[in-house]
């Protein structure tokens, strides 16, 4: 039996204050299902950034994985672009 592919999603980093863990921001859009209208979509993910590597403002390239912590179900997988 195989694995399923692993969720990933590309968002900004909000937060770099702990220790090994960014909070991701990742927006999107959606269509309201009874008006049609476009409406923005914000979702907050925990990752875990083993190295601390990612700073504020960072774009980065989450994956989901095991959960490690009792909010952690994604990781860094790559930093897309540095934070000007």
């Amino acid at each position: 039996m195989e694995r399923a592919r692993r969720k990933t999603r590309t968002g900004v980093v909000v937060s770099d204050a702990r220790d090994k863990t960014v909070t991701v921001e990742v927006r999107d859009t959606k269509r309201h299902p009874k008006y049609g209208k476009t409406v923005p979509v914000r979702r907050r993910f925990h990752a875990h950034d083993e190295t601390n590597d990612a700073k504020l403002g960072d774009t980065v390239k989450i994956v989901e994985t095991r959960p490690l912590s009792k909010t952690k179900r994604w990781r860094v997988a790559e930093i897309v672009e540095r934070a000007r």
